[in-house]
């Protein structure tokens, strides 16, 4: 009988490994790996493999043949509301270009982009960037579309929304490009968190915060967030804020989850002033495992660097595996196993809600998923 061959990856902007970690638990080789961050690049080596470290800019696209996959999560930081949002005068907002530059040169299969929602919304040169892609991508004979994802309707324990680009070439079964969601599971960050001890890998590591950030989020009880304090101990920049929060668009940091809910997003900005970062019971932050979790890393990829501020960047900025791996299943049932791929019985993710959890969706399609779930 004879092997299968698995199919050929190159990685672009890969981090610390999420995308490419999906992909290796979907059967696929990685061929091609690259990032410019030492201490991602060192995670990288110690968990998947070979990756080349440097500045994409300044390196020759490979001569590679044969290649199945291209993935790419160029920078988000041009784009993300948790950063500059300078968009494509920033100039890691165009390393899409060199992305365009190895897609054309390698003529992948496939392709797969993931990025922050700010995307949709950033333009280049007068036209939007998300249509500048879809049209470059045409122009190279890929049937190619976009989703507003969110992750935990694929199993990601934590309400992490993000833009996923898929391109195809040559296929007659696009429609069925995007994975079907995941029900059934309990995502909720109790869940996620149980069994955790001190000798799992970066368990004990956790980011200092300064004296007043701990003080007052030890105050924060599970589910709230610096809204749950009363006025008279706030600081008086907090005051200035609460006193005028439409001013400030009703920030809601200092964020505390319930066991029984679901983690909001994980950013590399790992912050209590713009992220949920402390952990629901005890009176600290997340660990570096626990938003390793959160974002769907098993406990046996270790997270390596200089600091513990750059390992909760690494994570932050990763994609999480479980999508990768769900995106990556897809599309080799569809390109490599010739799955006919039927009609698909749950609903698909772009008729969901996406700023709600599979559990919270509209009663004909919460009629409609409890059927199928009983019905297994």
């Amino acid at each position: 009988m004879t092997k299968q061959k698995k199919p050929r990856l190159v990685s672009l902007f890969s981090g610390c490994g999420g995308m490419d970690l999906g992909f290796h638990q979907a059967g696929y080789d990685i061929i091609w790996a690259n990032d410019i961050d030492p201490d991602a690049c060192e995670t990288y080596r110690e968990n998947i493999g070979d990756i080349i470290e440097g500045d994409v800019t300044n390196l020759p696209v490979p001569e590679l043949k044969g290649i199945d996959v291209l993935t790419s999560g160029f920078p988000c930081q041009p784009f993300s509301n948790a950063g500059s949002r300078k968009g494509v005068t920033d100039p890691r907002g165009r390393l899409y270009e060199n992305t365009m530059e190895f897609v054309e040169k390698l003529q992948p299969r496939a392709v797969v982009f993931e990025n922050v929602r700010g995307l949709l919304s950033t333009k280049v040169d007068g036209d939007k960037l998300i249509d500048v892609l879809e049209e470059k991508l045409q122009a190279l004979g890929y049937q190619v579309s976009h989703r507003l994802l969110n992750f935990s309707h694929f199993g990601v324990p934590q309400k992490r929304i993000r833009v996923v680009v898929i391109g195809i070439r040559n296929t007659n079964q696009f429609e069925h490009a995007y994975p079907v969601i995941t029900t059934g599971k309990d995502l909720t960050i109790g869940t996620t968190l149980a069994g955790l001890t001190n000798d799992h890998p970066n368990q004990t590591e956790l980011m200092k915060l300064n004296p007043q950030a701990l003080y007052y989020g030890a105050m924060i009880p599970p589910g709230g967030s610096w809204k749950s304090l009363p006025y008279d101990i706030l600081p008086d920049r907090w005051k200035n804020i609460r006193d005028n929060m439409k001013r400030y668009h009703y920030p809601n940091f200092f964020r505390r989850c319930a066991s029984h809910e679901i983690s909001g997003t994980i950013t590399a900005a790992f912050k209590p002033e713009n992220a949920g970062v402390w952990h629901p019971v005890e009176s600290r932050i997340l660990s570096v495992r626990e938003i390793a979790r959160i974002q769907s890393f098993p406990d046996d990829f270790v997270f390596k660097g200089r600091t513990v501020k750059s390992k909760y960047q690494q994570i932050g900025n990763a994609v999480a595996p479980r999508m990768a791996y769900c995106i990556a299943d897809q599309l080799k049932r569809l390109l490599f196993e010739n799955d006919t791929l039927s009609a698909r019985m749950l609903p698909e993710s772009s008729e969901l809600n996406v700023n709600q959890p599979v559990t919270n969706q509209k009663p004909d399609l919460m009629a409609k998923m409890q059927f199928l779930d009983a019905a297994e």
